[in-house]
């Protein structure tokens, strides 16, 4: 899968088929189910590649590939901290990309000035609740069915 290099951007308008296919992939399998920040559309490849705010939307991509999608979102609505979302290409699950590609989102969030991030996550999503926890999130009591969790930007410890 990795026969070229790796990049870890932000989207930009060259990405705008990559990603339509990784929505496409992520919907065909279901995934839409638990990850929906928004549309997993075409238009929305689109219009997110050409966003303009603080709000960050990046991929990790290969060889006109996005195996993995994230953002840190908020920051255009006003929030001090940012909410991270991501999400990975089925065929790239299992990999040690989603701690990576973390990493690279919570450095863009300390670039952005973020002293912390947050996320929600499914209680049953065991998988990304422990590498969220690795990570130094911290989750509060359950009040749904998804727990929100917290990483402190400026402890470096678990990094």
């Amino acid at each position: 899968m990795l026969d070229s290099p790796l990049e870890f951007s932000v989207v930009r308008s060259h990405h705008v088929p990559w990603l339509w296919d990784f929505f496409q992939a992520l919907v065909e399998r279901g995934d839409d189910k638990f990850f929906h920040p928004h549309p997993l559309t075409a238009d929305q490849a689109h219009s997110i590649s050409l966003h303009e705010g603080r709000d960050c939307y990046c991929v990790a991509a290969v060889a006109g590939r996005v195996l993995a999608y994230g953002m840190l979102r908020g920051w255009d609505e006003g929030y001090q901290i940012p909410s991270l979302g991501i999400a990975l290409h089925p065929e790239a699950r299992g990999t040690g990309l989603a701690r990576a590609f973390m990493l690279y989102l919570h450095q863009m969030a300390r670039c952005q000035g973020a002293p912390r991030v947050r996320l929600r996550v499914f209680h049953d999503n065991l998988k990304a609740r422990r590498l969220y926890e690795s990570l130094g999130y911290v989750f509060d009591p359950p009040t749904d069915e998804q727990l929100v969790g917290y990483c402190d930007l400026k402890d470096k410890s678990h990094e």
